[in-house]
């Protein structure tokens, strides 16, 4: 239920006017401040309420990996490009590099960088000794389930927004600035899907009231049995609602609710299998055409060499690519039916990481080089992460290229 009005009154000037609801379950008061991503005013009240008010935990709309982040913004400094590659997280990576580009525009634009609200309920958690609960659901986890549950050409929308996000030059419009006092930062990022798609809607904004519910139910069963515990709830302003209907009305167990909501859901399958089919097509048809006639099988087997190879190696030219990365690019996709494992996007990336080592300079400035479209070509980290994405792109083109020409041949 809300706060009684005496409470509202009674709340310091920085608060008032800011969306507060007080919620009891389980002994515990939880007092959820929503609030905005990039306003002064959030920060403001965060400050205030653990200045005016005694808490006994503070609990935050963050992971470990965006907390991580805040606490020390030079981490991704460290980032092993190899391993990432290897480790098949290079587009996870790259789409969270330009989702920073997006919160970049708007603390040059605003004055205010985003999460300053998230920043100041941790400083003040530290300084008065108090417990830090982290609740929201890993944003690689989110960002995994988002994609997939939208269908495939869905996904070309939101590449597409991604992309255009980079290529944006102009100010972000101040309604969106608005939404974001309002609602969700990953929300805001893909806004215009978010609003039409239920799947991706739930993804970004429901399942996340539920995890967050239930890691609040989780945390409060782990510490004392006291009672009157009180514990500070700051969550952007999008979550309050649903946050606290949940938080008063969830039933199920908050650790299996944790551990259901905590795992990606399984890939497609058919994809993988479409792919498959195709390349057993292809190569049934190049041993078909060699039954026929030599010429013509080496005609087939040459025509898949050179356009697998040769769209990957594009891809690679098009993103800057040292010529060796773009040498392995052409050798790595004609093989890769029988070299299961790192696709011939990685193979080419890690070419160019090694021919083109990247300078303590390029993760200095990456967060700001990448804002400009053309920072992807200039920053050797960005570009290694570009030459993934656009061999990977070009070996799929290739693929499709090659089987059409040689079924046309043949047929």
């Amino acid at each position: 239920m809300s706060a009684p009005e005496t409470e509202v009154t009674a709340l310091p000037a920085a608060v008032q006017g800011q969306p507060v609801e007080r919620v009891r379950r389980d002994g515990v008061e939880y007092v959820v401040l929503g609030t905005a991503h990039v306003s002064r005013s959030s920060m403001e009240a965060v400050e205030a309420l653990l200045e005016h008010e005694r808490f006994d935990a503070v609990a935050v709309e963050l992971c470990d990996s965006r907390a991580q982040s805040m606490r020390d913004p030079e981490a991704f400094k460290q980032m092993d490009l190899f391993k990432v590659i290897r480790q098949g997280k290079a587009g996870m990576v790259a789409a969270s590099l330009v989702l920073s580009t997006f919160q970049k525009r708007l603390a040059d634009q605003s004055g205010i960088q985003p999460g300053a609200e998230m920043k100041a309920a941790m400083d003040g958690a530290a300084a008065r000794g108090l417990p830090l609960w982290l609740i929201d659901r890993e944003v690689g986890t989110t960002l995994k389930r988002a994609w997939r549950s939208v269908g495939f050409w869905q996904r070309f929308g939101l590449l597409g927004g991604l992309l255009a996000s980079v290529f944006e030059r102009e100010d972000i419009e101040q309604s969106e600035i608005e939404k974001l006092k309002q609602g969700d930062l990953l929300e805001s990022a893909f806004s215009e899907f978010a609003s039409g798609s239920k799947p991706l809607y739930d993804s970004l904004i429901g399942e996340r009231d539920a995890f967050m519910a239930a890691r609040l139910r989780e945390e409060a069963a782990r510490t004392a049995s006291a009672e009157n515990r009180r514990v500070l709830v700051v969550i952007g302003a999008g979550h309050l609602k649903g946050l606290c209907a949940l938080l008063r009305e969830q039933q199920d167990d908050p650790t299996a609710k944790v551990a259901e909501l905590a795992v990606p859901p399984p890939k497609a399958r058919w994809p993988k299998w479409l792919a498959a089919g195709l390349v057993l097509l292809v190569f049934a048809a190049i041993a078909w055409a060699f039954h026929r006639n030599a010429s013509l099988g080496t005609q087939a087997l040459l025509a898949w060499v050179l356009f697998t190879g040769g769209f990957a190696a594009l891809g690679a030219l098009v993103a800057g690519a040292h010529p060796f990365s773009i040498t392995a690019a052409f050798i790595a996709a004609p093989i890769k039916p029988f070299r299961p494992g790192i696709p011939a996007g990685g193979i080419s990336a890690m070419a160019e990481a090694w021919a083109r080592r990247p300078r303590v300079v390029d993760f200095d400035t990456l967060r700001d080089d990448i804002v400009h479209w053309s920072g992807w070509w200039k920053n050797r980290v960005a570009r290694t992460l570009l030459n993934f994405f656009l061999v990977s792109v070009g070996t799929i083109i290739g693929e499709y290229s090659a089987g059409i020409h040689i079924f046309k041949s043949l047929f």
